[in-house]
C-alpha cells in the first residue's frame, strides 16, 4: 500500500498532518505501537523539516508486510553541509521559527535515531530526499 501526502510549506496549523494519518492508517492494519511510534516521530520531524526549511514537500508512506518505507522529499535549498546538519543542536532555523519551540537541531538526528535505515541525499539549490525504513520486527 503506498500513500502520500503534501506538506505546506510554512503552515504551521496543518503541521503533522501526514504523521498523524500515517499514523491512523498503521494503527488500523495491526502495526506493533512502539513500530508506529518511531514512525510517526521520524515522520513529523521531516515534515516539519519540509515545512520550516524547503517551503514545502511531500512525504510518500510506502507499507509492506516487513516494514514501512517513509521517502520525505522537498524541492528546497538543499543542505549544504549533510555531516553538519547531523549533529545534534545544530540549526538554520530562523528566529520566529525557534520563538515557536521549534528549529532546536534535532530533526535529522531524530530521524536517524528513529528508523532501522536512514539515508538523506542533498543537492544545494535542488532540494533533498529522506529515506528511512522502519522494520516490523
Amino acid at each position: 500500500m503506498k500513500v502520500e501526502y503534501q506538506v505546506p510549506g510554512g503552515d504551521f496549523d496543518r503541521a503533522g498532518e501526514a504523521s498523524a494519518n500515517i499514523k491512523k492508517l498503521l494503527q488500523r492494519i495491526g502495526i506493533p505501537a512502539d513500530v508506529i511510534r518511531r514512525i510517526a516521530i521520524g515522520t513529523y520531524e521531516g515534515e516539519m523539516n519540509c515545512l520550516i526549511h524547503a517551503g514545502g514537500g511531500r512525504v510518500v508512506a510506502e507499507i509492506e508486510p516487513e516494514g514501512t518505507v517513509i521517502i520525505i522529499s522537498d524541492q528546497g535549498p538543499g543542505i549544504p553541509d549533510i555531516q553538519k546538519a547531523m549533529q545534534e543542536g545544530w540549526s538554520t532555523a530562523p528566529d520566529y521559527v525557534r520563538a515557536m519551540g521549534f528549529g532546536a537541531g534535532m530533526g535529522l538526528p531524530n530521524m536517524m535515531k528513529c528508523s532501522d535505515d536512514f539515508n538523506i541525499q542533498s543537492k544545494v539549490g535542488e532540494g533533498s530526499t529522506i529515506t528511512m525504513k522502519f522494520l516490523y520486527k
